[in-house]
């Protein structure tokens, strides 16, 4: 395996937001701990994701969130094609997940990923040979 860590969006909004401080330094330290060690993957959706939920609901300063999406941005980056999306389509007509997380899914399969961090999908499942981490279980 190449130890490659997929982040979902959730778990980057997590870093930012105060209200769980279990969840925030669980966050912080694992995506610290994956760019430390430049395992970190992320796809553009979930860079938009993160800008736009975290200046919205958050109130993150947009200059803050576009110098952490800045940040986040020097790891492995998935960026799709047209035949990414009819992949992700086809993954979320035959697993039943929302459109949205076969997009994410997909984008952790393309890129090789040894593990899908995320707090929506199932904990311990495997999707599209993506094995799925809850990393706040344990918090």
């Amino acid at each position: 395996m190449n130890g490659l860590a997929f982040f979902d969006t959730n778990i980057l909004i997590h870093a930012d937001d105060r209200s769980d401080p279990k969840k925030r330094a669980r966050a912080i330290a694992l995506i610290a701990e994956h760019h430390r060690r430049r395992s970190s993957v992320l796809s553009l959706q979930v860079m938009q994701e993160y800008y736009a939920a975290v200046t919205r609901k958050l109130g993150v300063d947009p200059v803050i969130a576009q110098r952490k999406v800045e940040i986040l941005a020097r790891g492995k980056v998935v960026r799709f094609s047209e035949r990414d999306v009819i992949a992700a389509i086809q993954l979320h007509r035959l697993t039943r997940i929302s459109f949205w997380d076969a997009m994410i899914v997909h984008a952790a399969r393309a890129a090789g990923a040894a593990v899908l961090y995320s707090e929506d999908l199932q904990h311990g499942s495997v999707i599209a040979e993506v094995p799925v981490v809850n990393p706040f279980l344990d918090t």
